[in-house]
């Protein structure tokens, strides 16, 4: 995704004001936040060294210069992580696309987990598994195989905006969570027809693509407006898989006794109870 280290760097100088790491700002600027000569100074490199490392063009940069950037630009763990992966990529090697299966032991473990929606993403938040809860909360069975995917669903698929209340902080988090996941997998091919896809067809996505914010959502609350249950306020919480890195279980834990929890219980009754 190339291009990726310059534009991030570009938008996090942005919104640093020079008074703020002590520069005084003199007459109008062309441009919002610091400019590279000042950046450079802050990071005690050569303006020509920050130039080409914006424009991609520079040697291998060290960690004491990525960290002395990331402190002038005041990035947070998460961005400081994206800020090394963007700016020393893997070698390209000839891509692969992952085998869209998840180990035998994790659907077991899926199916075990009856009284909470559970399931397993790919890098590109494509859905690998899911339990029969996680099925009944958001319709995985019902999207073609090709299709099957948390990111395209919230911006493309019919009633993906209505299903989550909140629907813009939803939207902004899994964007950055896919950018930090594009950014450690630069040059994936179903991360790449994903965002080039969606760039295409959604404007809300294309948006917040070129805001270029990352976050890891390890762990969070959704509230989900279910057409059947209602609405569900649904903390999850989200485990890499062991031996298994780019794929990741994501598990929705309702507070026992809720009404959230009863809602789904009956959900699963629902869902389960056979068709007459």
């Amino acid at each position: 995704m190339d291009g990726d280290l310059g534009d991030f760097l570009r938008s996090r100088r942005a919104r640093i004001q020079p008074e703020e790491v002590g520069l005084a700002s003199y007459g109008r600027r062309r441009v919002p936040g610091l400019r590279r000569e000042e950046v450079a100074q802050l990071a005690g490199v050569s303006v020509d060294y920050y130039i080409r490392l914006e424009q991609g063009r520079g040697p291998s940069v060290s960690d004491a210069v990525l960290d002395a950037i990331a402190r002038v630009l005041r990035l947070d763990d998460t961005e400081h992580a994206y800020l090394r992966a963007v700016a020393r990529p893997p070698k390209k090697q000839t891509p692969r696309r992952r085998a869209p299966r998840v180990r035998p032991g994790v659907q077991l473990l899926l199916d075990s987990m009856e009284r909470t929606p559970a399931f397993v993403l790919g890098p590109g938040m494509e859905v690998l598994a899911w339990n029969a809860l996680g099925d009944a909360l958001l319709g995985f069975s019902r999207m073609a195989p090709a299709r099957r995917n948390i990111v395209r669903q919230l911006f493309l698929e019919p009633g993906g905006r209505d299903l989550y209340p909140d629907y813009a902080a939803v939207a902004a988090q899994t964007v950055a969570h896919l950018r930090l996941s594009a950014g450690a997998h630069p040059d994936d091919p179903v991360l790449r027809d994903l965002v080039g896809e969606l760039s295409l067809k959604s404007e809300d996505f294309r948006r917040l693509w070129a805001d270029h914010q990352v976050r890891a959502c390890m762990y969070g609350v959704k509230r989900v407006q279910h057409p059947v249950a209602g609405l569900l306020t649904l903390p999850y919480e989200s485990l890499t898989l062991p031996e298994t890195p780019d794929q990741t279980l994501v598990v929705y834990t309702p507070e026992p006794g809720s009404e959230t929890a009863e809602r789904l219980q009956l959900l699963g009754s629902w869902e389960s109870a056979p068709a007459h």
